[in-house]
């Protein structure tokens, strides 16, 4: 059993009147805003988890992760900064979570195009993310209780996309079906093998 233990999450146990989600993101994304509240990170501690209220949000954030290019090479790998609606409508545990490419190759055209999901709490499935460069329109967040407070608090360590597939003037194809396949759930795997085979 996995315990995570913060400032922000004592509070919350503490108090029973506070309700809140607890949104998680994985090393490789940062979380750069929520709605209007730019999310401050220290040279030595960067902010994994927000507590938010129940309520729509618009949240920026950036891939960037490391990759191992040779005997002792490496090349970090960023995107751009992209927005996403990400909705709390229940207490409990948020993944923000995505399939982490597995070349250099790959994780460009990730970070050309990204792909997040939502995990909510006691859900089975993953929702795919809407990302774009323009920040959605959210509707007002509703606090859970009056003495709730809307705006996030941070605390550190503890969809079908809409933009257009990545431009180069020669396409990496391979690294693009090798992405692509990382991305595909078992079900489309197998469907798209089927259809091979029938060709």
């Amino acid at each position: 059993m996995r315990l995570k233990y913060t400032l922000a999450t004592a509070v919350l146990l503490l108090s029973p009147l506070s309700q809140a989600a607890l949104l998680s993101f994985p090393e490789e994304i940062i979380p750069l805003q929520v709605d209007d509240k730019t999310i401050e990170h220290s040279f030595f501690s960067k902010v994994r988890e927000l507590d938010l209220a129940k309520g729509e949000y618009a949240v920026k954030m950036r891939y960037t992760d490391l990759y191992e290019v040779g005997y002792d090479d490496h090349e970090t790998i960023e995107s751009k900064p992209f927005w996403a609606k990400v909705s709390i409508d229940q207490d409990g545990e948020y993944q923000v979570e995505f399939n982490r490419p597995d070349n250099v190759v790959a994780a460009k055209a990730f970070a050309d195009q990204p792909l997040i999901m939502l995990q909510a709490p006691n859900e089975s499935l993953a929702t795919t993310l809407v990302v774009t460069q323009e920040r959605p329109r959210v509707t007002t967040t509703i606090a859970s209780e009056p003495s709730t407070p809307t705006a996030p608090r941070y605390s550190t360590p503890s969809t079908t996309v809409t933009r257009a597939a990545p431009k180069s003037a020669h396409p990496d194809v391979v690294g693009m079906l090798d992405y692509w396949w990382q991305q595909a759930t078992p079900e489309q795997k197998q469907l798209f093998l089927e259809k091979i085979k029938g060709n």
